[in-house]
């Protein structure tokens, strides 16, 4: 790596469906000096998430959008190189957004500092971060599983599904995950310990979903919206929690897609609240404590799928939302000088 380079990807151009590789470019440049107050860092994990595709767009929606020949908007963990914030010396790990790029500045108030000894560096931006808390809060706080119930979750494989779902299973429920793929059904049932899984693109999805959850569902955790959706709310039970959480289906659309037939909200008085993780923030010292513990107790698996250096990461996004990832979705954008202590961070 030339130590004197910042890589950055830029967006050339606004997706119009579904992103294209000539979307996005590479571009080189000097790496930025730390202002007062600020901390310049060396990317070495980049998390990818469906929600970015959001900024891609100049649409309103809750993630801001990126300006054009602008830096990719992302999750980080760095290593800061050098610090003008009391809080940081060189040599720390830090969680930021620094985006799509191999060095940046922030400010230290937006930086979180991370412990190499507690967990992997990575985990950080998947089960310990963003997408977990993410299924933490949404699952506990809005879905509020109770012992014997029923849960259901789409994209059950991915890196807040296959978190929601464990909680879950920890909480006493009966889980029925929803994914793309037989690989991915087999690894949630034999590997996380779901009670039934469903492959939506091969099987027939509303009887498969009543023999897998034979007594209805309560408690729906909504990644994907769409005809997922459509079908559950025709199977849910009275009093029924939904968890809006994500629109995977929906974040190439060119126009709006159909909406489904609502009444069953109104018979069974079932709740369905849409969740944005910002909004949680306040859980994030219980969440850190409860999804620790679970995963030193392995109570909690966790998967990652890494794709090596930041020139593959616009390719890796686009795979991202067809659903060909297999688990958290992250960017190794530079060497991690704590992989070797742990022994479980990716190569």
């Amino acid at each position: 790596m030339n130590n004197s380079i910042n890589k950055q990807i830029l967006l050339k151009s606004r997706p119009i469906g579904e992103p294209k590789e000539s979307d996005f470019a590479l571009v080189e440049t000097q790496i930025p000096e730390p202002g007062e107050g600020e901390v310049l860092s060396r990317t070495i994990y980049l998390s990818l998430d469906p929600y970015m595709r959001g900024s891609l767009s100049a649409n309103k929606s809750y993630a801001a959008p990126v300006e054009l020949d602008s830096v990719i908007l992302g999750g980080t963990v760095s290593q800061v190189i050098k610090s003008n914030h009391p809080q940081f010396q060189s040599g720390d790990f830090v969680l930021g957004r620094n985006g799509w790029q191999s060095y940046g500045v922030a400010k230290g108030e937006t930086l979180r500092k991370i412990d190499p000894s507690q967990a992997p560096l990575s985990y950080s931006l998947g089960v310990l971060g963003m997408p977990g808390l993410t299924a933490y809060a949404a699952l506990l706080d809005v879905g509020q599983p109770q012992p014997g119930e029923t849960v259901v979750i789409s994209a059950a494989s991915g890196a807040v599904g296959a978190v929601a779902g464990q909680i879950a299973k920890i909480k006493g429920c009966r889980v029925v995950g929803i994914v793309g793929s037989d690989e991915k059904r087999d690894f949630i049932v034999q590997e996380l310990g779901f009670d039934a899984g469903i492959n939506r693109k091969t099987q027939e999805l509303y009887p498969a979903l009543q023999e897998a959850a034979p007594n209805g569902i309560d408690v729906y955790f909504d990644n994907t919206a769409g005809v997922i959706l459509e079908t559950v709310l025709q199977q849910i039970n009275l009093g029924a929690r939904i968890a809006l959480v994500g629109l995977i289906s929906e974040y190439n659309a060119t126009s709006p897609p159909p909406g489904p037939n609502l009444r069953p909200l109104l018979i069974k008085r079932a709740l369905i609240k849409g969740f944005l993780v910002a909004d949680y923030q306040h859980r994030l010292n219980d969440f850190l404590r409860d999804v620790s513990g679970w995963l030193k107790s392995g109570q909690l698996k966790y998967k990652e799928d890494v794709v090596l250096g930041l020139e593959n990461a616009p390719r890796a996004f686009i795979g991202l939302l067809r659903g060909e990832n297999f688990g958290k979705l992250i960017v190794k954008v530079s060497d991690d000088p704590t992989a070797n202590k742990l022994g479980t961070q990716p190569d």
